[in-house]
């Protein structure tokens, strides 16, 4: 799985002129599923996310977990983040997860989150969705369960 972590102090998502998700402080994560991916990859995925030390402490220091923060996620689908880019000027998504398979894990992924007491919003699996944010930092993170074997 892939993912493009943002910190941001609000976010939200927005389908035909209705919000499906919104937050205040808290990560806005974009997520994909690639093609071979498993539930065990999206809950390790939730999990490092929900210990990833990306906020501010008393100090200043990025010290603090958004589980200590008591801030929210937004899980958003993002299939583009399959993107491959190597060859010419239109990038191929032969490497994303088939539609079905793509969802499950999506919705595995930001329940798992959930469980791990983290409160969710959601973004709308497939939709053109219009998102904003305030990026708080900035802090944005590439994360890819590739990178841990």
């Amino acid at each position: 799985m892939r993912a493009l972590i943002q910190r941001v102090s609000r976010a939200s998502v927005t389908v035909e002129e209705a919000i499906t998700g919104e937050i205040g402080e808290g990560l806005l994560i974009l997520i994909c599923a690639m093609e071979g991916d498993n539930e065990a990859q999206a809950e390790k995925m939730a999990e490092k996310i929900s210990k990833l030390r990306i906020f501010r402490d008393d100090a200043g220091k990025m010290n603090r977990a958004l589980r200590d923060t008591g801030g929210s996620a937004l899980v958003v689908s993002q299939f583009t983040l399959a993107a491959d880019t190597r060859r010419g000027n239109r990038p191929g998504f032969s490497t994303a997860a088939a539609p079905d398979r793509g969802r499950a894990l999506y919705e595995h992924f930001g329940a798992h989150l959930g469980s791990l007491g983290i409160p969710i919003a959601w973004g709308s699996f497939g939709a053109d969705m219009q998102v904003s944010l305030v990026n708080a930092g900035p802090v944005t993170i590439w994360m890819d369960s590739d990178d841990w074997g």
